[in-house]
């Protein structure tokens, strides 16, 4: 260990410090800082870091451990702008705390510090602290077109309304309905401010929301998905791309994984994370139906099942509706979108429509018309219908729709 970094110099440069008033108070922080960084650490003092941080010796840092206890509390403002500093300096923060108040480690993870680890460290917990970090700066230094990065800040306050979107049989539009609701959503515009939307595609197989905006798969989802553990708000916007800085999406993983890869535990944190950081979640479900269904349904205020009028989507319709009463799930939850619908002056097409309904003993409440080939012109070009083809029956449905999923929120939060 070495006794004071800003006055002694190494032959091999420092990767981390740990700062406190007396790091022998710490004796378990010594040892793991040694296991992890051999002899290219050292200590300094609240008074010496900032001094230290400012020096050329401090670039090759990768991180300072603070070490606090209650007895740092009434010195918490110096504190903070300790971390300030540091975060402003490139250098990331892991706050070590023993009988802490929660108020003051609020405090300084909202600074900017990256991670907190309670004292006396558990087994390990140094070290799975700094695989968090390193995995999500990897995450964020993953070469991305600027215009793609998310640049808007994770809040935390939000209550978003989750739509999660699923097709009862192939080929019935799930993705376009979703990609353009989605984008319909997130061009409303009341008092000069437009709704804060993110798409999720949890098709973890074959999803093409990436494709149909045009967007590149990144590893970072990926990571993201196979440690949901240690998420939060940052790392999620992180894994983000912004569709014309409009539209947050989190794509499909680059590469074909199991579907059952994610629990509903997983799921339950990916949509209370994006729910708590945006207006609106439109999610694209996998044909599927998998054991964290049940998780996207419960959270969900409106979940819409997309059909076409044919046989198998009757019968798929059936065995939906069987099996989520078997369970005692939320059937009502279930909005009926039939795709393809028969257009104002197909009275047999009509008919047939309201027989299927009720021999299912449901409604049909949105009936979507055929876009014809400007549908699939759309997708192929990754751009949304708006954006060619305005006027195209199918979008002027859609963008209906989304007014009044906007417009029964907007009475829902003011209690009317």
């Amino acid at each position: 260990m070495t006794s004071n970094a800003a006055l002694q110099e190494e032959a091999a440069p420092i990767r981390a410090c740990t700062i406190s008033r007396d790091v022998q108070n710490f004796d378990l922080l010594i040892e793991d800082m040694e296991a992890e960084c051999g002899e290219s650490w050292g200590d300094l003092s609240f008074e010496d870091a900032e001094l230290f941080m400012k020096q050329t010796e401090a670039d090759s840092l990768e991180f300072v451990a603070i070490a606090i206890d209650q007895e740092d509390e009434t010195n918490i403002d110096a504190v903070s702008e300790l971390v300030k500093f540091a975060v402003s300096q490139g250098v990331r923060v892991i706050v070590i705390a023993e009988e802490v108040s929660p108020i003051a480690l609020h405090q300084l993870l909202k600074l900017g510090a990256a991670e907190f680890v309670p004292y006396p460290l558990p087994d390990g917990a140094l070290h799975d602290a700094l695989e968090r970090m390193r995995r999500t700066a990897e995450m964020a230094s993953q070469e991305v077109p600027d215009a793609l990065r998310t640049k808007i800040k994770a809040t935390g306050d939000r209550d978003g309304v989750v739509l999660p979107v699923q097709g009862l049989a192939g080929g019935t539009g799930t993705t376009t309905f979703a990609v353009n609701l989605a984008w319909e959503l997130a061009n409303l515009e009341v008092d000069g401010e437009h709704p804060r939307v993110c798409l999720l595609d949890l098709d973890l197989q074959f999803g093409s929301v990436s494709t149909y905006l045009d967007l590149p798969r990144r590893e970072a989802v990926f990571e993201l998905l196979q440690d949901t553990g240690s998420m939060d708000s940052e790392s999620f916007m992180q894994a983000l791309l912004t569709f014309n800085e409009k539209l947050h999406v989190l794509t499909s993983p680059s590469e074909l994984i199991p579907l059952d890869m994610i629990g509903q535990q997983d799921v339950e944190k990916l949509v209370e994370v994006a729910r708590t950081n945006f207006d609106y979640v439109v999610i694209d479900m996998p044909h599927n139906v998998v054991m964290w269904t049940e998780t996207v349904l419960n959270a969900a205020h409106v979940y819409f099942a997309m059909t076409e009028l044919d046989m198998r989507s009757a019968q798929n319709t059936l065995r939906m509706i069987r099996a989520l009463k078997g369970e005692e799930l939320p059937v009502n939850k279930l909005r009926y979108v039939l795709n393809r619908a028969p257009k104002f002056t197909d009275l047999t097409g009509k008919s047939r429509v309201k027989r299927m309904a009720e021999s299912l003993d449901i409604k049909i409440e949105v009936l979507m018309p055929d876009g014809g080939r400007q549908v699939v012109q759309s997708n192929d070009h990754g751009v949304p219908l708006s954006e060619v083809a305005a006027k195209n029956p199918l979008r002027k449905e859609i963008q209906k729709l989304a007014e009044s999923v906007h417009e029964t929120n907007l009475e829902a939060v003011a209690g009317v």
